[in-house]
């Protein structure tokens, strides 16, 4: 089947066996790659209209136990200007983005041993005391089904936890052996379980990933059905193992982005900030391949540029929360709207 047969047949069906990915990323070109873009930015229409959702991500903290090979925030970097975030000034990031208008707020972070469950729970309950008509997102890594378990009664309505790959051996070549394949699962079947908006994803290109490996990813997404999915570019840090690999491919981030869509078009899916890191005109491609969230940044303007999971993060202009204006006017010149509510996932 060509390009355009398996696009319409994904379109359709929102399924593909594995092969059929394979054969759909091997046959690309780019036309069959624009028509690619189109269906699936018309899907997305068709669910969302030319709304894009805006999150407010405020990243508490760069410690973290884990010594991944890919982060730049890895324990065992000893050149990161560390920083963590008081549950006070959490607060107050977040009370400036609540008069920005904003309604999400993601709290972010590496896994730092100070956020226990005492301290997460207080701060989750003391935002949505304050702030009762927003929703609050968590992306702070691996915990017990017990720690997810509180977390949610404290009043969390989403969870972000990349997968990473789905590839048992390619796993293992990006982590640890600290770090499990199996734990990895199991902490996203748990929040699913529990009730969360539950958000799964993958680095593009990173080091030794195959087609073959992306097929995999994209048939757990399929059979998964998480809420969202976080789908950026591998950008290198020059303080990793991984320093001297190439950076992901910005093409085949976009192409992604789409299959994933058709794949579920009801899924939140954002155009990430490494893409836009990587390609000054990444986040309005992203956009129009079928994204349909952001994530400007709110955390304290003097540790911004310490959250450094990759080189040359971007984290000014139009990533910055205070740009909010500047960024609306951007995507009305592309045809979108921002919407600075919940953004709930409509699906099932």
């Amino acid at each position: 089947m060509t390009a355009y047969n398996l696009t319409d047949k994904l379109q359709k069906t929102n399924y593909l066996e594995k092969d059929e990915f394979i054969s759909l990323l091997n046959a690309l070109d780019s036309d069959s790659e624009q028509y690619l873009f189109l269906t699936a930015r018309k899907e997305t229409d068709k669910v969302y209209g030319r709304t894009i959702f805006i999150r407010g991500l405020c990243e508490i903290s760069n410690y973290c136990k884990n010594n991944c090979y890919y982060c730049g925030i890895r324990r065992g970097n000893r050149d990161v200007i560390r920083y963590r975030l008081t549950p006070g000034q959490i607060m107050e990031s977040c009370r400036a983005g609540y008069n920005l208008g904003f309604r999400t707020f993601v709290l972010q972070g590496g896994e730092d041993e100070f956020f226990t469950d005492s301290v997460l729970c207080d701060i989750i309950s003391n935002l949505k005391q304050e702030y009762s008509d927003c929703a609050v997102t968590l992306s702070l890594g691996e915990r017990s089904r017990e720690s997810y378990e509180k977390l949610k009664k404290a009043g969390a309505d989403r969870y972000l936890l990349r997968h990473e790959t789905a590839d048992k051996c390619h796993y293992q070549l990006l982590h640890p052996s600290s770090l499990s394949f199996e734990n990895r699962l199991r902490c996203l079947k748990d929040l699913k379980e529990l009730g969360f908006q539950t958000g799964c994803g993958f680095m593009v290109g990173s080091p030794y990933q195959t087609v073959e490996n992306i097929a995999s990813d994209l048939v757990f997404i399929r059979d998964f059905r998480p809420h969202m999915v976080g789908i950026g570019p591998f950008i290198p840090h020059r303080r990793t193992p991984f320093a001297s690999f190439p950076a992901g491919d910005v093409s085949l981030t976009l192409r992604l982005l789409s299959i994933v869509r058709l794949i579920n078009p009801k899924i939140l899916l954002p155009s990430t900030t490494a893409l836009n890191s990587i390609d000054p005109d990444g986040r309005t491609k992203g956009i129009l391949a079928g994204a349909n969230v952001l994530m400007p940044n709110l955390s304290p303007e003097n540790v911004r540029g310490n959250y450094t999971l990759y080189d040359n993060k971007a984290y000014t202009a139009c990533e910055s929360a205070q740009q909010l204006e500047t960024l609306g006017m951007q995507l009305k010149n592309i045809g979108f709207d921002i919407h600075t509510g919940r953004g709930d996932y409509i699906g099932d």
